[in-house]
């Protein structure tokens, strides 16, 4: 694969929040100016006041602004920029989206349209694993079996079981059962959700593993057919399948193991021509020492920091100068991981129920000190708008050991003050002083038995 390399001279951020701010500082680093985008409820936040340009392109709801193709194009065309970069959520794993891109002659900072509609697919993307010998849980295909049939092929799986939308992600388009009984009404439901969420309410049915971990391998590559891993997230920490706190590298993960995973990783980015960032998300069952793939997601991550913290490694410029056309600099023997980091996603929410809690912020200070980094787009007199995700900051700890980088991470988290909203910074402090948090005694329903 090659590619002429185009210089980009204006990037506009098709996102908001602090991904949004994320991205305009990587684009200053590298001499280029950003257009920011932003509904009528974010004329006041950061991303807005950060970026060269602005442009508001429609009311709060999303549908009518960052969902919004035909505004965004429109913004990207007024203001000359030659990139739009999708950022995290939105349109940043929309195929049609990136292909409208390229008709109006303007970059989408991503992967191929192609890679993100097979990676996109549940069920396609687990297919093109098991074919580049990525190890995955055998699926029951929902699609075209009546439910007599769909009944006893899960009885034969065993329960619980996990039923999955194929075009779901972010941990939506999921539930877990238990028996039978559930399975025809829970179908019913999901098939309608995932319709109205996702546009395809395709649906199929994976064993529940019962003590796993959740692990992600990030991966780099250009459009000349280079590919690299930058290592492993533990993203063990979860609420309904959301993700609240990520640490590198997993306390649990056995180097032989590590290493299948990363090596898994790259085999099916290079089977389905990957060329941008990304992550491969894993299943590691603490019983046998099993992984199984789940899904490749197409984007920047939210908890890509921890990562940049680990290598020193920039990866949205990394991502927006691959996007150029550029070869990548580094080789796979020059990534020199360092140290333990843990991220906490802070969020604008009741610690207990996990209810989305918006208003106006009184005060706020941010951590500091040490290995302390914190990415966000809040400040004293900003209203949080309750239109949108809850997270409004990510404080990321940096230390030479697990064990100091939880002290480090109690005591930001003891440091930062988030007033006039309720903040799941009180959650974060129960859970890496917990007992089982510390000594690796977990699984992805932690959470579920932390407030049994």
């Amino acid at each position: 694969m090659s590619s002429t390399v185009k210089p980009f001279k204006k990037v506009l951020i098709a996102n908001r929040g602090e991904i949004a701010v994320r991205i305009i500082r990587s684009c200053k680093e590298l001499g280029i100016e950003t257009v920011s985008i932003h509904s009528t409820a974010d004329e006041d936040s950061l991303h807005v006041k950060m970026a060269d340009e602005s442009v508001c392109i429609g009311p709060p709801k999303s549908a009518q602004s960052y969902l919004n193709i035909p505004q965004i194009l429109s913004a990207a065309d007024i203001t000359g920029a030659d990139a739009i970069h999708p950022g995290y959520g939105f349109l940043s794993e929309d195929d049609e989206f990136s292909e409208m891109c390229a008709k109006w002659g303007i970059t989408f900072i991503g992967p191929s349209p192609e890679c993100v509609r097979k990676m996109g697919d549940k069920i396609e993307s687990k297919i093109l694993a098991r074919e580049a010998g990525v190890p995955t849980l055998e699926p029951i295909y929902v699609k075209g079996k009546d439910l007599e049939e769909i009944k006893k092929e899960a009885k034969k799986m065993g329960y619980p079981i996990l039923i999955k939308a194929s075009a779901g992600g972010g941990g939506r388009g999921m539930k877990r059962i238990e028996s039978e009984a559930e399975l025809p009404d829970t179908l019913a439901r999901l098939e309608v959700e995932a319709k109205n969420a996702f546009g395809d309410g395709t649906l199929f049915i994976e064993k529940y593993v019962q003590n796993p971990r959740h692990i992600e391998i990030q991966i780099l590559a250009d459009k000349h057919g280079n590919i690299l891993h930058l290592g492993e997230r533990d993203c063990t920490i979860q609420r309904r399948f959301q993700k609240i706190l990520e640490e590198s590298p997993s306390p649990v993960l056995p180097e032989k193991t590590r290493k299948e995973m990363c090596d898994a990783s790259i085999r099916l980015a290079k089977a389905v021509g990957y060329d941008s960032v990304g992550t491969v998300e894993y299943l590691f069952d603490q019983d046998d020492g099993r992984f199984y793939f789940m899904e490749m997601n197409t984007r920047i991550q939210v908890e890509h920091p921890v990562t940049e913290q680990r290598t020193g490694i920039d990866l949205i410029a990394e991502q927006i100068r691959v996007a150029m056309g550029h070869k990548l600099t580094i080789k796979q023997a020059d990534i020199n991981f360092r140290g333990h980091v843990i991220e906490f996603r802070i969020n604008a929410e009741d610690g207990k129920t996990g209810m989305p809690s918006p208003g106006a912020i009184t005060h706020y200070h941010r951590p500091g000190g040490l290995g302390v980094r914190s990415d966000d787009f809040i400040y004293t007199g900003y209203t949080v708008p309750p239109y949108y995700d809850s997270m409004v900051s990510k404080v990321i700890i940096t230390a030479d050991s697990r064990e100091k980088c939880l002290a480090r991470g109690m005591r930001a988290l003891n440091e930062i003050v988030v007033s006039g909203i309720q903040t799941n910074i009180d959650l974060h402090k129960k859970i890496i002083s917990h007992p089982d948090f510390i000594a690796n005694r977990y699984s992805t329903n932690f959470l579920t038995k932390l407030h049994e």
